[in-house]
């Protein structure tokens, strides 16, 4: 045998992908010390911390209006099964944290969506989950977003934004309690 073929096999790694936009990220420069556009190895027994405190966070956001440790990711397997997931925890005592239309209070957590939008103060940050399946660490993979991340993409956790037709006119201004409007091909007209 070679030593290709007795070479152990790869596992694929699990990868958060976290787009990050702030309004004021181009003159106040709150993400400098995040490292950007590069995979970031992460034990899976660590907790991936972000705030302003650089000895407790691993992700620091420079900006005094941030929580020492703001909210925290924990990656984890999930019961009976190979798949892994994340946790996410609120760890601001002053700031609400909304992970799609769920509002975190202080050392609320829940299981984070595949994708979903993390909110608090002016900050979006978009998550997205790549599945691997090493347990033994995961990666981070760090990205800036230019425009604000809840105008540039369409989520099903934002439903209070409706389409505003041509005219100005919401349909739904007319319509009796309960019913909705149909959509209707042109061509059965």
């Amino acid at each position: 045998m070679t030593s290709f073929e007795e070479a152990k096999t790869e596992e694929t790694v699990t990868c958060l992908h976290l787009t990050f936009y702030h309004p004021g990220q181009e003159e106040k420069m709150m993400f400098r010390c995040l490292n950007f556009c590069k995979r970031e190895k992460v034990r899976a027994d660590d907790t991936a911390k972000f705030g302003r405190d650089s000895s407790v966070c691993r992700y620091n956001l420079m900006d005094t209006r941030v929580s020492r440790i703001q909210f925290s990711l924990q990656f984890y397997r999930k019961l009976h099964t190979s798949e892994c997931g994340f946790e996410i925890k609120n760890l601001s005592k002053k700031t609400k944290l909304t992970v799609n239309q769920t509002e975190l209070g202080h050392l609320n957590k829940i299981d984070l969506p595949w994708k979903c939008i993390i909110c608090f103060g002016d900050y979006q940050i978009l998550a997205e989950i790549q599945e691997g399946e090493s347990t033994d660490y995961f990666e981070t993979h760090l990205h800036m977003a230019e425009a604000p991340i809840l105008q540039e993409r369409c989520l099903p956790c934002l439903p209070s934004l409706q389409p505003i037709p041509e005219n100005g006119i919401s349909p739904s201004l007319f319509l009796p309690q309960g019913k909705s409007p149909t959509e209707i091909d042109e061509n059965e007209l």
